[in-house]
């Protein structure tokens, strides 16, 4: 899954591919999402923010 285009993503299905990645590529580490997909890690959070989800570090997804 490419997320180049996220931002005319719905965000609760970004939010859930996100979190996939993150668990299965990542292990919870959104740096190293953002640089893999080279998009802005601000946006993406902005994008997800707004429908309610926020990073939580320590579970290292959005929730």
């Amino acid at each position: 899954m490419n997320l180049a285009n996220f931002e005319k993503m719905d965000p609760v299905m970004l939010m859930s591919i996100v979190n996939m990645k993150l668990r299965d590529d990542f292990g919870g580490d959104l740096d190293q999402l953002v640089v893999f997909f080279d998009i802005d890690k601000t946006s993406l959070e902005a994008k997800l923010s707004s429908a309610g989800f926020d990073f939580l570090p320590e579970a290292g997804q959005f929730r």
